[in-house]
């Protein structure tokens, strides 16, 4: 008890130091950097560190820095996103529910993986959660991962 308050107070001491505003000029610079590394559609965590210090002006914190990895890894992922599901059949994935129902393999295949491992675990529901997969696939509810099929019924 004693030390959860000893490590309050010690917290409550520190100064908390305000981000200083972004100047203009370096503002302007950065976006212009940024329109010449991007002009072939894709952007390095390591030109957008670069870009960034620029447009502060100064070195950046570590939680600016892991910031700035998680938003690289978030556009990656967006423009990553139309080509995940592309390609997947409604036909392919009834047919392996048809035949591999119990063990989950259409989950896999439309992007469910946990989903997929537990079917695979409990031999898809002993065969009812296949069946209800199989009716679900047929009447197109149960669709890719973040997608439509590109190929239906």
């Amino acid at each position: 008890m004693l030390s959860a308050l000893f490590v309050v107070l010690l917290t409550a001491a520190m100064p908390v130091s305000k981000p200083e505003p972004i100047k203009p000029e370096n503002l302007e610079k950065a976006m212009a950097a940024l329109k010449t590394a991007s002009a072939d559609g894709t952007i390095s965590y390591k030109e957008l560190k670069t870009i960034a210090t620029e447009a502060k002006g100064a070195k950046l914190t570590l939680k600016e820095r892991i910031g700035l990895k998680l938003f690289g890894k978030k556009i990656t992922s967006k423009t990553d996103a139309p080509f995940q599901g592309a390609g997947k059949s409604q036909v392919i994935a009834l047919i392996l529910c048809a035949l591999l129902g119990g063990l989950g393999i259409h989950r896999f295949y439309l992007g469910y993986t946990w989903q997929g491992v537990v079917q695979l675990l409990t031999l898809g529901g002993c065969g009812i959660w296949a069946l209800i997969d199989l009716i679900r696939i047929i009447t197109g509810d149960l669709q890719p991962k973040n997608e439509d099929y590109e190929t239906t019924l």
